[in-house]
């Protein structure tokens, strides 16, 4: 809980494609190297087991192995003392219900995403294979959120954030996050921290009572989580927004090269200022979400249509004259990348990614579809100029 405190707890999966872990921008030789997580359309995601479902959905993010911070901070799901104090439900319905307003989609079919029960726990099961099975862990005492607030301020919120605004860790705050996360599992974290991270352990710096004060103050941040959603994509949607208008005319931003690494800048980045704008004159585009469809049902970028990561079967309709696709996730850069890259291996050259994503494209107010009751900007986004790899200013 101090300066680049990172996985306190749990999930905010996403895929790698355009952003390093720390949140610059990745050189091309990096996401050639990081696998073909976008080959997950050409099987079934129901037939493989947990170890294809993880290589296909999580691994990009929470690393091959599962020890995390492949991309977007995500936490590892294999850490000792994270293992031994979550349940397999916890694992369960954190995969299932995601992280409403976070990069960490909903993956269960009950909530628009693309696994069964019994594909959710293949993942788990490949999870809990890879680190101790759980403890029985005592009950806390009951704190006093009011005395644990100050404490909070003082040790957790650089890095964790508050209810309004997030920081490099994950986001206590959120309502689906604290649904599942039991104050016995909060205190372990805290008690015993995350070994081989930055995430200290705090037993002998804090008092037990002092950590039971900072688990009421954490469990007071939440409020019940938005159920509203869209109705669920029907994969007819049209694809070109504007179909009568004139091509855009972009100014995509190139990756850099990593240091002393040969390679060609490759121009994949187009700012959501120039989208917007293409937008207001009427443009000839197709916008593509790339997140899995649960996110698309809660909020999307108006006209934009539904290819999730790990199902491309639409973009063999993508018609390849020259139209722009602008492909966009809130990761900001790791789903879309892979469409991007699947885009262009199927030859469309004007091909691009969102920069910073649909976060960004809130947070500036641009034209939006939501669900009843969905907030806009979310809670809990990173402030302007803020952490967690979303650049506050994209190149124009």
């Amino acid at each position: 809980m101090r300066a680049r405190l990172l996985p306190l707890l749990f999930l905010t999966a996403c895929k790698a494609a355009g952003t390093s872990p720390s949140g610059g921008d990745a050189s091309p030789g990096r996401d050639a190297a990081r696998g073909e997580a976008g080959a997950a359309d050409a099987a079934p995601l129901g037939a493989l087991d947990g170890a294809a479902l993880y290589s296909s959905l999580c691994a990009v993010c929470h690393g091959a192995d599962g020890t995390g911070y492949k991309a977007d901070n995500a936490p590892s799901l294999v850490n000792r003392t994270f293992l031994e104090s979550a349940t397999d439900d916890q694992l369960r319905r954190s995969i299932m219900d995601g992280r409403p307003g976070t990069a960490m989609a909903a993956y269960g079919a009950a909530r628009g995403g693309p696994l069964d029960d019994k594909a959710v726990d293949r993942i788990v099961t490949w999870i809990r294979g890879h680190g101790p099975a759980p403890k029985t862990i005592a009950p806390r005492a009951a704190g006093d959120a009011a005395r644990g607030a100050p404490l909070y301020a003082a040790n957790c919120e650089r890095c964790h954030g508050t209810a309004k605004a997030r920081g490099n860790a994950v986001h206590l705050a959120n309502p689906r996050f604290l649904e599942v996360a039991s104050d016995p599992f909060l205190g372990w974290a805290i008690t015993h921290g995350r070994p081989g991270t930055p995430m200290d352990a705090w037993q002998g710096r804090l008092t037990d009572a002092q950590i039971d004060d900072v688990v009421a103050y954490v469990r007071a941040l939440g409020k019940p989580p938005i159920a509203e959603s869209l109705p669920a994509p029907t994969g007819n949607e049209p694809l070109v927004i504007n179909p009568r208008g004139k091509a855009p005319t972009f100014k995509p931003r190139s990756t850099p090269c990593a240091s002393n690494t040969p390679c060609t800048p490759d121009e994949r980045f187009v700012s959501v200022d120039q989208v917007k704008r293409a937008l207001d004159e009427k443009r000839r585009i197709i916008i593509i979400d790339a997140r899995p469809p649960s996110d698309w049902m809660r909020v999307h970028i108006a006209g934009a249509v539904s290819i999730p990561y790990h199902d491309l079967k639409r973009l063999d309709e993508i018609p390849n004259d020259g139209t722009w696709v602008i492909a966009y996730c809130a990761c900001p850069h790791h789903l879309s990348g892979d469409v991007v890259d699947a885009l262009r291996k199927r030859g469309v050259k004007h091909a691009a990614i969102l920069d910073e994503g649909i976060f960004e494209w809130q947070r500036r107010g641009y034209p939006i579809v939501a669900a009843p009751g969905v907030e806009s900007p979310p809670p809990g986004l990173f402030p302007a100029g803020g952490a967690g790899g979303a650049r506050a200013t994209p190149t124009h």
